[in-house]
């Protein structure tokens, strides 16, 4: 008898786990009718009222926050001054650079009266570096729109012009994409899925135009110049560590529409090219996701620890529902294999992705131990304390 509850309970638990990955599946492949590129140019009409200067063209002032960026800060702005169908200003924030930075800012700006340098020498008490740089170039904006981009970034010539375009025809007042990476090996691209796929929810719940949905990345934010001064801007995100994210939070506060679309070669960034990397760049990032709060992140682990025995324990059982469960999350391939033709990578990459969510784990643990240990985020040469990163974050 006690030998059959425990085959019932074990049946139970495999069935149900099984289930929860099934249903994360299907959840990913209808959210992924809503994860789409920028439309090209030639499909999108301006419409009444289209935000235009005199001349006929879209104006934009693109804001650059660049920090020690001699190695590629240059290829960056020569991309962004081929911008074609819009009237732009380049604002290049130099913040407390030690390098060459604002030397090869200095000589771009003397060959092309679009390019504008400022220069921070000290950073003000209560603020993060890269916010008070977007807030210094934002307050020197002139455009109808502001492009909030970062120094590694490479843009496609229209794609500013694409992005006003549909947001005017969409009645839109921001519009962001992720990032686009050039990436060779199989496992920097699973990461870059599982990224990618972990964002389905707020692709879909932006582009639905769902009251409580928001969405911002920092490699391509852009917005009207009403809607940025409307929301609060930089201003409110001092010391707010995903300022990109949360940008998109206080425009959704404000009202404001967002269409969220995949980057890909549109929007090109060089960091991270390896798992190694990218979990390193993620350690400011993924406490502060869950707004610095410790219980989340032991609750999460200690569900993510019992999945994991779970998982194992059904590859063991010598069931079949304990074999479903342990290789349910192969489910998760399908979505990932989709997203992987719509950026235009062969599908083999895909069938890493389950095997990234213990790599996602350890990057999420290691994000959080090494926020406490030191008691706050060390970002560029700059220690910002965890209580005046708790206090100051946008929620």
């Amino acid at each position: 008898m006690v030998h059959f509850i425990q085959t019932i309970w074990a049946t139970l638990i495999f069935s149900g786990t099984a289930a929860m990955f099934l249903a994360m599946t299907l959840a990913a492949l209808w959210h992924l009718r809503w994860v789409r590129r920028l439309p090209a140019l030639e499909a999108l009409t301006p419409a009444a009222g289209f935000a235009a200067s005199p001349g006929g063209q879209i104006r934009c002032s693109v804001v650059i926050a660049a920090r020690d960026e001699e190695a590629r800060i240059e290829q960056t702005i020569r991309h962004l001054l081929a911008q074609r169908g819009v009237e732009a200003e380049f604002i290049v924030v130099d913040d407390r650079s030690t390098d060459r930075t604002n030397e090869i800012l200095q000589r771009l700006a003397q060959h092309d009266a679009r390019v504008h340098v400022k220069r921070v020498d000290v950073l003000p008490d209560g603020w993060l570096g890269k916010c008070h740089a977007c807030h210094v170039g934002a307050n020197a904006a002139t455009g109808d729109w502001i492009l909030f981009t970062d120094a590694d970034c490479w843009l496609k010539p229209d794609v500013i012009a694409r992005a006003v375009r549909l947001a005017e025809r969409d009645g839109a007042d921001h519009v962001t994409m992720t990032p686009g990476t050039a990436l060779e090996s199989l496992g920097a691209r699973a990461w870059h899925l599982l990224f990618l796929t972990s964002l389905l929810n707020w692709f879909s719940g932006v582009n639905q135009d769902r009251p409580k949905s928001y969405l911002g990345l920092g490699a391509f934010n852009l917005l009207g110049t009403a809607a940025y001064r409307q929301c609060g801007g930089y201003e409110a995100l001092r010391l707010t560590i995903l300022d990109d994210v949360k940008l998109g939070l206080l425009l959704r506060r404000a009202g404001k529409r967002t269409r969220a679309f995949l980057g890909v070669d549109d929007v090109e960034c060089h960091w991270g090219n390896t798992v190694t990397s990218m979990v390193k760049i993620m350690e400011k990032n993924y406490f502060a996701a869950v707004d610095f709060r410790f219980e989340l992140v032991l609750g999460g682990s200690a569900f993510m620890i019992l999945v994991f025995a779970i998982l194992l324990a059904g590859l063991l059982s010598g069931t079949v529902s304990g074999l479903v469960a342990g290789l349910s999350p192969l489910s998760l391939i399908l979505p990932a294999a989709i997203l992987a033709k719509r950026i235009g990578w062969s599908w083999p990459c895909a069938v890493y992705v389950p095997f990234m969510f213990p790599v996602l784990f350890y990057a999420m643990l290691n994000s959080t131990v090494l926020t406490l240990r030191q008691g706050g985020i060390r970002w560029r040469d700059t220690f910002y304390p965890l209580d005046a990163l708790r206090a100051g974050n946008v929620r």
